[in-house]
């Protein structure tokens, strides 16, 4: 027999037929159609409100989340004074040379530098924010600051 289009046919059991229910008790799924004897949830529409009574109260029970959790890195403050006893005079500061004296944890990406010390070294501070007292200290004692390019 040649192959054409009104001879084409799925194969065998890959198509499974759906079960009609309430079709008389003949069929196997009449009378209750499946739904078992009585109770709410036997009734037509029956079923919907019934997910939630109980769900409100584990609703009421949560914590409230307030607020979100931002995604941007933050920036590590450092105290300038951990900084001038880490660094030799000849050293330059950088995020790196930060993180190899453990002075910042391997995940921070930005760093700023904080007043608490005095700085009594000229250090040579490339890529890195400070606030205004401790540049002008740093610029006082013979540093400099330098932004990464």
């Amino acid at each position: 027999m040649t192959l054409t289009l009104h001879s084409l046919k799925p194969p065998k059991g890959s198509k499974k037929r759906k079960t009609r229910v309430g079709r008389g008790d003949g069929s196997g799924k009449g009378t209750t159609a499946g739904r078992g004897t009585k109770g709410q949830r036997a009734r037509a529409g029956g079923r919907g409100g019934l997910k939630l009574k109980g769900l409100k109260q584990m609703v009421l029970g949560f914590p409230k989340s307030r607020g979100f959790k931002s995604t941007k890195p933050v920036a590590y403050d450092i105290r300038i004074g951990r900084v001038v006893e880490a660094f030799d005079e000849k050293e330059r500061v950088t995020v790196a040379a930060l993180k190899k004296k453990g002075l910042l944890p391997k995940v921070a990406i930005y760093v700023k530098f904080i007043g608490g010390g005095d700085v009594t070294k000229p250090l040579k501070i490339e890529g890195i924010r400070a606030s205004a007292s401790v540049q002008e200290a740093v610029e006082k004692a013979g540093g400099s600051f330098v932004k990464s390019s």
